[in-house]
C-alpha cells in the first residue's frame, strides 16, 4: 500500500511534467500578504533538490493550469468539489534512500482566499484527510499556516507508516504525503518538518520574495 501510494504520486507528477512547465489582488493578513499566485510561483513554491538536503528528486517541482484533466487529479471527489476557482496545481516528489521513506508535495493556488477557505474541509474531510489510512490518528504540526490538519497512521499491510499533513497558507492549500517502506522510516517530528518547509515557502511567495526555506534551515 505504501509504494501504490507512492507511484500514485509519482504519476501525478509526471503527468504534470507532460504537461510543460499569471497574480491577484492583494490584501493584507496577520501572516503576510494574501496574493494570488501565478503558475511560476506555484512551482517555485514547491521544495525542489536544494531545499531537501539527504532526499532525492523523484521528478522536478512542476505546476499546470487546473483544466478538466488535473481537476480529476487534485479534487478526486464528486464533481471536482474543491476545485471551484482553483488556478493551478503543482506536485513536487522525494524519496530518502537510507530509510525507504517518501513523500510528495502537492499544493493548489486559488484565485482569493475566501476560495481556499472553503475548499479546505471539502478536500480534506472528502479525500485527502483519509490518505494516511483507515485508523490513523490526528496529530499537532505546530502554528504552521492560517489552517492545518494532520494524520499518521499505518499505510502498508505489514504497518507501514503513513503520514498526510493539509495546510492553508493564504491562497493556497498544501499537503504532504509521506510513506515508508520501513517502520521506522517517517515519524511524526519528520513529517512536521517537512510540512512546515513548503508551508514557509508558500508563505515567502506570497511576501513577494523567492522561496528559499529548506528543510531543516
Amino acid at each position: 500500500m505504501a509504494m501504490r501510494k507512492y507511484r500514485w504520486c509519482v504519476a501525478i507528477a509526471a503527468a504534470l511534467l507532460l504537461a510543460g512547465c499569471g497574480g491577484g489582488a492583494e490584501s493584507d493578513s496577520g501572516n503576510g500578504k494574501v496574493v494570488a499566485l501565478t503558475q511560476e510561483q506555484v512551482r517555485e513554491t514547491l521544495p525542489d533538490g536544494v531545499a531537501m538536503p539527504g532526499w532525492k528528486e523523484s521528478a522536478r517541482p512542476t505546476a499546470v493550469e487546473l483544466d478538466k484533466l488535473y481537476r480529476s487529479q487534485a479534487c478526486p471527489i464528486k464533481d471536482n468539489a474543491g476545485c471551484e476557482n482553483a488556478r493551478f496545481f503543482g506536485a513536487s516528489p522525494f524519496r530518502h534512500d537510507d530509510n525507504a521513506a517518501t513523500v510528495t508535495f502537492l499544493i493548489i493556488a486559488y484565485d482569493s482566499e475566501q476560495a481556499a477557505r472553503e475548499a479546505y474541509d471539502v478536500l480534506w474531510d472528502g479525500y485527502y484527510g483519509k490518505r494516511a489510512g483507515q485508523r490513523a490518528k490526528t496529530f499537532g504540526i505546530g502554528p504552521i499556516g492560517d489552517e492545518r490538519d494532520a494524520r499518521f497512521g499505518s499505510s502498508g499491510f505489514r504497518g507501514e507508516p503513513g503520514a498526510v499533513t493539509q495546510t492553508r497558507v493564504g491562497t493556497t492549500l498544501l499537503w504532504t504525503e509521506a510513506a515508508s517502506a520501513d517502520k521506522g522510516g517517517i515519524d511524526e517530528d519528520g513529517v512536521r518538518d517537512l510540512a512546515a518547509v513548503l508551508a514557509k515557502r508558500a508563505r515567502q511567495a506570497q511576501n513577494g520574495d523567492a522561496p528559499s526555506a529548506v528543510l531543516d534551515g
